[in-house]
This record gives C-alpha cells, structure tokens and sequence, in this order.
C-alpha cells in the first residue's frame, strides 16, 4: 500500500509531544508538560516550544478553552509513522532495505495479528518480487561493491 506524503516532519522529540496528543485525542499543555515531565528530564519551557513548533507546522490544531489552550492533532497516527518509516527506508542502500526490515522486525513486540498481517502482505509480494533489487547508491549502480 503506498503511503501519502506529509508535508510535516517530525523530529525525536516531537514524536513525544504527538504521541500524547494521539493517544488523548485532544489535550492541554499542563497534561503534556506532565506526563514529559513523567518520561523524561524536560523543563516545562522545552515542551511549550515543541508543542509551539508542531502547531507552527501544522501538525497541531489549538483552540482556546478559557484561559487554557486545547491542542489536537491535524494528521493521522498512522499516516505520520508510514511516511516517517518509508522517509528512513527510502534512505538506504536499496539492496539492503529488506535485511534491514528484517532486523527491525526480529527485535519489535507485535502482538499475533501484527505477525499475521506481515506474513499476509509477504506471501502477496512473493510472486511478483524480483530476484534481486540492484544497488541504487550510484547512479550506475555500485557494480557489487554493496555487497557484504
């Protein structure tokens, strides 16, 4: 399944930020200076400007509740890991992409329908999978040297 692009990108500490407000669905700066506060060893200054950045770019709807602001997301969860993971893998070595993704998946918790679905997507990419990918890190490829 291709994946739309986002025009946002989202650093480490954002996806902090994001994943809260997700998770919550709609949310105040006290609740995620919080739990930030909870996770990690952030002052309350740092977080109100990662929550300023994600707004600045879009990623964040505020509206005014009082005297308090209330942030929601303005993309989907799902939509922001895609194009994050696919942005990463687009990165690398093209002959390489699959062992890496084989890696990642040896070392992540799925729970069984997570593996089931893998397996399915796997088993319908078989037929039609070349036999090998050729490096695209030159442009004339890289004649091997890639290999291990």
């Amino acid at each position: 399944m291709a994946t739309a692009e986002l025009a946002v990108t989202i650093s480490d500490a954002e996806w902090r930020v994001m994943r809260i407000v997700w998770t919550l669905k709609e949310t105040d700066s006290r609740t995620i200076i919080d739990l930030l506060e909870q996770q990690h060893d952030w002052k309350p200054a740092t977080i109100k400007t990662l929550i300023g950045r994600l707004v600045k770019k879009g990623a964040l709807a505020t509206t005014k509740q009082g005297r308090q602001f209330i942030y929601t997301p303005l993309i989907p969860e799902q939509a922001a890991m895609d194009t994050a993971l696919t942005n990463e893998i687009s990165q690398m070595c093209a002959m390489h992409r699959g062992t890496a993704i084989a890696h990642v998946l040896e070392d992540t918790e799925m729970s069984r329908a997570d593996v089931q679905n893998l397996i399915d997507v796997l088993a319908k990419k078989l037929p039609t999978a070349p036999e090998s990918v050729h490096c695209d890190c030159l442009p004339d490829g890289c004649e091997g040297s890639c290999a291990e």
